[in-house]
This record gives C-alpha cells, structure tokens and sequence, in this order.
C-alpha cells in the first residue's frame, strides 16, 4: 500500500489494518504528532489530507489517531514536519513562535496544523474562523495567545503549498491491503460493496472511522476484516429534489455543513455542535446512524424531520423510516450484508425546529441529553 506523506511516497507492508495513522508516524519518526486522547478528543494529533472539497481542492485537517493505515492508500498527508520550506518555519508556525502560543508544546503541533488547514481554505476570503480550532485543546498557554497567533495570519502565500490546491486531489479509489493479522478491502462501487459484503457479511464496516478507531484504540477490539466505504460514489451524493433532500450515507459532516445551505434550523443548529471540525471532515452520517449509539448527536434532529434510510442489500434497496430504524441498544435494521446508502429528509421542511445540546462542553464533546424538535 502507498501513499504521499509530506511529498514523498512512501509504502506500507507487513502492518495490522488497524493501525493507525498516528501510530505508524510516530514509528517512522515524526513525532510532532501527538497521542493525548485516542479518541479524537484533543486534537494533538491533527494532520492534513489533500481532498476535493466543495471549492475545490484543499487541505483537510483530521485526527491522525483516528485513521486506520489502509485508509490512506492512494491519497495526501501532511504532517507538522512538512510545513517548513528550505529552513524557513511556514506562517502558521512563525506565528505561534511570535505571539508565544506554546508553552509545553505538546498540543502546538496539532493546534499549527489546523492553523495551516484554515489559512489556505480556498473559501476563506479575507477573515479568520476561530471555529476551525474548536477540535484542538491546550492547557498551558490559555487560548489568547493562540488567538492572537490565528488571527495575525494574513491571506495564505503564494508558495507551493498553494500551488497544490491548483491541482486536483488523489482519486479515491478502490483498494486492497492484506497483512499476517487481518485484510482492508475499499470497494469502489456499491455493486462491488454489497457483492463482496454477501461473500463476507461479518466484516467490519468504516467509513470516517471515527467510532470504529476508538473501539480499536481504547477497547482493543480487533477485525479481521475491514470494509472501507469512503471511496463509493454512490454513498457521496448530495441532491436536493423538490419533496426531499437526499443525504449520501458516506458524504462527510464537515461537507455536509457548506453544502446543506438551506438546512432546516434544527440541522444548522446540530452541525456546528456536533464534536469538533477535526471529526466532522470524517465522521458520516451514516456512521452515526449505523452504530445506534444512544450519545449519537444526529438521530434526535433526523427523528424530529421525519427522515428515512436507504439501504442496499444483496437483495435489492428499500427504505426505512428513522423511527422504525433503531431496535435497541445498538441495534438496527440491516441486515448481514446491508449498508445505509443515504438519509431522506422530506419536505417541506417543518416551519420551527430546534436542537439543543447539553454538554460538559460547548464544543468539542459528548452529549449529556441532545434533543431535536419540530
């Protein structure tokens, strides 16, 4: 399996699927990238993809502990120690330097690569999101200066790293990856899912693995087989019909936010609340439906819309509507073989809803009590 790390290919062999992607940096030595949390709490660990985004190309920060390896064939990373350029420290660094943003350190790489993230969004224009930090934690400087470092950066330079975003990013693509201690298969059709799936219908299935890593980080659970469906088309849609919009089980959050601009309130509530930035450019809707966590911070607003799934089995499609769709505890509808392949939102859309969050947090945490209503 290969990828590009901080320009230069590299290949990976003989290592667990379930390896993450922090774990293998950190063995390669580049150790700017933390562990803090293993659950994507921190953002310690935070990277940057090179992915297509709704304008185009662009860097997309993610937690690094919450990639499994394989999940990288093919595609882009940056890391902390790509930034500098023929010796001299990128803008986002020589701020945190000049506004005396890092005290301890062990946060600042995580905190300068969303930095990075958001300074060359090609959608910025002339401000700065603070938002787009909302996923990092710091406990030493206080958050001012971090601030003032943030907002000090001007527009992004007209250096290579912009350059970049001219060109169009890696395809995602299938892809198969197979070691001594379990195999990751990326199908790139759902034809080819739901075939491979009714051959191997225990397989675990990940699409931004944002729940399925952490079961593996701090649970030590272990799958012998692992299905990506973050290269499938069909599970990426996004279109808007005039008695619904349909909602690509596999299309990320943080897509889904600039994309749904006409989302109801109670959506436009939840988006912003739901874990950090970091998460919501890989966690799914799908996924948070799929593992009918009792925390999960979308089925309330989806319930309260009167949403349905689309699922595709082996068999054929058919849907479900949301309140039929949860059983139990972690439990649903599909089926072996199955997979959700989008979430219907009818319309019109009701005239109020709402979404309310009680948290530990603000941001960046799980729900205490999460309500929809409509």
């Amino acid at each position: 399996m290969e990828f590009v790390l901080n320009g230069r290919r590299v290949q990976v062999e003989n290592l667990a699927p379930q390896t993450t992607l922090l774990d293998y940096l950190r063995a390669s030595g580049l150790t700017g990238s933390k562990e803090g949390c293993a659950e994507g709490e921190c953002g310690a660990c935070t990277v940057v993809l090179v992915r297509e985004g709704p304008a185009g190309t662009e860097y997309r920060g993610v937690n690094s502990c919450l990639l499994f390896l394989p999940m990288l064939a093919g595609q882009e990373v940056y890391t902390v120690e790509g930034l500098a350029q023929g010796g001299k420290l990128a803008e986002v660094q020589a701020a945190m330097v000049r506004h005396g943003g890092s005290q301890c350190g062990y946060c600042t790489p995580g905190f300068v690569m969303s930095l990075f993230a958001e300074q060359y969004r090609p959608d910025r224009g002339a401000g700065f999101d603070l938002h787009a930090l909302s996923g990092n934690l710091c406990r030493c400087t206080g958050y001012r200066p971090i601030k003032d470092a943030a907002l000090s950066l001007g527009p992004a330079p007209d250096d290579a790293f912009k350059a970049r975003l001219r060109e169009p990013a890696p395809a995602l693509g299938p892809a198969v990856y197979e070691s001594e201690q379990g195999r990751f298969v990326r199908p790139g059709s759902l034809e080819e899912c739901l075939t491979f799936l009714a051959l191997h219908p225990e397989a675990k299935l990940v699409a931004g693995g944002t729940d399925a890593a952490v079961e593996s980080n701090l649970r030590y659970r272990r799958w012998e087989l692992l299905v990506g469906l973050e290269a499938i088309p069909e599970l990426r849609i996004f279109e808007e019909h005039a008695d619904a919009v349909e909602i690509g089980a596999g299309l990320s959050l943080g897509e889904l936010e600039r994309r749904w601009k006409g989302a109801p309130q109670a959506v436009r509530d939840l988006l912003p609340l739901f874990a950090s930035p970091l998460i919501r450019n890989s966690a799914t809707l799908g996924g948070n439906l799929g593992t009918a966590s009792p925390i999960g911070d979308s089925p309330p607003v989806l319930l309260a819309l009167d949403a349905a799934v689309r699922i595709a089995g082996k068999d054929g499609e058919r849907v479900v509507s949301l309140a039929e769709f949860f059983k139990a505890y972690r439990q649903t509808a599909l089926g072996r073989g199955e997979v959700i392949v989008s979430v219907r939102v009818p319309k019109p859309y009701p005239v109020h809803s709402r979404f309310y969050k009680v948290a530990k947090r603000r941001m960046d945490d799980i729900s205490t009590v999460a309500a929809g209503f409509a």
